[in-house]
């Protein structure tokens, strides 16, 4: 997986294109929320629920479908009274699926479980740069963790900084009046 550190990255990368149409913070705290969630399943280790099982880490918690459930039921619980809430349903949905993009990315695991309940199928993306990050901090502290840091920050971080910078762009070009994408 990737650590607990860099899952929120994606909030860096997404808000600005969303800025304008009513995600402001409180729904970015709501993307944290929905970007870390998936790994709750990883108190399944600890509970003997076996890693390949739909339960198990990177399973259904991981899913495309879970993704969509807690966004909705983020939106319908702290965004019911917002008018732009089909926006931050999209934007909290993306943040919580680019959890288990992100964990695709790494070298490490049995894959991510896009599709379940629907397949049991676990997947990994063809590019997988990421270094894989232990459960847990033991493990993460050292030369190994080091190495984990500098592979997010690399194919994780930077890209999502990246993204985000070309949303504000994007967003301060279409201010000014000068939107050639209209």
């Amino acid at each position: 997986m990737a650590s607990v550190l860099s899952h929120p990255a994606a909030i860096l990368g997404l808000s600005p294109w969303f800025r304008s149409r009513g995600v402001r913070r409180r729904a970015a705290l709501f993307g944290v929320f929905c970007a870390v969630l998936p790994d709750v399943d990883a108190v399944g280790f600890w509970l003997g629920v076996p890693y390949g099982s739909a339960w198990g880490h990177r399973g259904l918690t991981h899913s495309i479908l879970a993704a969509a459930v807690v966004a909705a039921a983020c939106t319908a619980g702290a965004f019911r009274a917002e008018r732009s809430r089909i926006a931050i349903l999209f934007f909290l949905f993306l943040c919580g699926a680019s959890h288990g993009f992100f964990d695709a990315m790494t070298d490490g695991g049995l894959g991510v479980a896009f599709l379940a309940p629907f397949d049991r199928g676990r997947f990994f993306l063809p590019w997988r740069p990421v270094r894989v990050s232990p459960i847990g901090l033991h493990g993460f502290f050292g030369p190994r963790g080091l190495a984990i840091l500098e592979s997010e920050l690399l194919w994780i971080w930077l890209p999502c900084v990246a993204l985000g910078a070309a949303g504000v762009v994007w967003r301060r070009t279409r201010m000014a009046g000068g939107d050639r994408w209209k």
